[in-house]
């Protein structure tokens, strides 16, 4: 049987406009993570779950620098 996932959402992340405040990080560790370099956003599922889509939402809400970009497909 074909697989009938299909994602609804594309997340991007803008690294040059990140502050490295971690609040994406500790809404969605799933989806977000942070480098321990310098601290700023790092991107681990561009097409996350369903059941993540909402507070990957309102992480983009609450980014400082608006750096993560939402894209509903």
């Amino acid at each position: 049987m074909p697989c009938t996932w299909r994602p609804v959402m594309r997340v991007s992340v803008d690294p040059d406009r990140c502050c490295s405040s971690g609040q994406c990080v500790a809404a969605v560790p799933e989806v977000f993570d942070q480098s321990e370099d310098d601290g700023v956003v790092l991107l681990i599922q561009p097409l996350p779950p369903a059941e993540l889509q909402s507070a990957v939402r309102t992480a983009a809400g609450i980014c400082p620098g608006r750096a993560i970009s939402v894209q509903e497909l």
